[in-house]
């Protein structure tokens, strides 16, 4: 029996988690093996993702008390444990379809990336899109490209300009 003072703590504890997360996923994991469960957590921890699981009830008194996410009462059935995301919000999705993909479990109830709310059922668009570091590099890489494009105009007009200047001097010695 969990006394009035421990879920206090753990509705203070989820609600930290809650504001400094930006993705948070909230999943059903019942029926899932020790084996599934174990490889899970560790596949999380590795990514610097924080999972909880609590009592529906006071996750969603930690969610009153962070914002209104808009997350419909069916979500908040059976056992529910919360993924947190805090440097890359997609990742911990990532980590939940693997998974979920080998085991059949944990099954993703719904997701809050960056405020906004995503069903369940969103879990394979959601797994596809590109994390932060993918985000990041694509754009250096857009970066680079134009500069690239430069330095090679530049060296070829250079070149252009040796060029017409050594004919130039083969015609003067001629």
């Amino acid at each position: 029996m969990i006394t009035i003072k421990q879920k206090r703590e753990i509705v203070a504890g989820l609600i930290d988690k809650f504001k400094r997360a930006n993705g948070f996923y909230l999943v059903d994991f019942m029926g899932m093996t020790v084996e599934a469960s174990i490889r899970f957590r560790r596949e999380l921890r590795k990514q610097g993702i924080e999972y909880r699981v609590a009592k529906n009830t006071l996750i969603k008194r930690a969610l009153g008390e962070v914002g209104d996410f808009g997350i419909p009462e069916v979500k908040f059935t059976k056992s529910t444990g919360v993924v947190f995301g805090y440097n890359d919000p997609v990742a911990p999705v990532k980590v939940i379809k693997e998974i979920s993909d080998k085991y059949e479990l944990p099954r993703l109830k719904a997701a809050i990336i960056e405020g906004q709310f995503y069903d369940g059922s969103d879990i394979k668009k959601l797994a596809s899109l590109p994390s932060k570091p993918e985000l990041i590099a694509g754009i250096l890489g857009s970066l680079d490209a134009p500069i690239s494009g430069i330095v090679g105009a530049i060296n070829a007009v250079m070149r252009d300009v040796a060029s017409l200047v050594e004919e130039v001097a083969k015609k003067k010695a001629s």
